[in-house]
């Protein structure tokens, strides 16, 4: 049985909104500054808004193991909001949300998924608070990367343990 996970991360970087969403909807370079990202495929285009696109992305953080999912691009909202649908070996959402506060900007991600690896979901009662610690650091990794590429700072970054959706 799959078993669902929901994470909210928090960064605040003293950047412009408009240079975060550059980095972030140019998918096909996380790879160059996000650690855990080991690589991105195009595998359709979307509308000329980006909706309908969809990216292959295979993540590896400190655990050994990877995941690999499509993600498909359902909403964009120009610096401010940016959500998809999770299809593969995490099904669910994920959202992207700015918010300009001053002189930084904050930037919010939620992330609703069901992991549908067997092994995983056979070992979770086990193991949820590695996984959930992975998570967390994969997310302090991005956040971390997106400051050294925006040559920003990161204020603050929070990634709490998730919660079983």
């Amino acid at each position: 049985m799959p078993r669902r996970y929901a994470f909210t991360t928090r960064w605040e970087l003293d950047a412009g909104a408009d240079r975060i969403w550059d980095a972030l909807v140019e998918a096909e370079r996380w790879p160059a500054w996000w650690p855990s990202v080991r690589s991105v495929v195009a595998v359709a285009p979307g509308d000329a808004r980006g909706i309908g696109a969809v990216n292959r992305f295979t993540w590896r953080g400190r655990l050994p193991y990877a995941l690999t999912f499509d993600m498909r691009v359902t909403e964009v909202e120009t610096h401010r909001r940016l959500a998809g649908e999770a299809t593969g070996e995490l099904v669910g959402t994920g959202v992207w949300t700015l918010a300009p506060n001053g002189r930084t900007t904050h930037v919010r991600y939620d992330w609703t998924v069901a992991t549908t690896k067997a092994w995983m979901n056979a070992v979770a009662p086990l193991l949820e608070p590695a996984f959930r610690w992975n998570h967390d650091d994969v997310m302090r990794r991005g956040g971390e990367g997106l400051a050294r590429l925006l040559g920003a700072r990161l204020v603050t970054s929070s990634s709490p343990a998730a919660r079983r959706a």
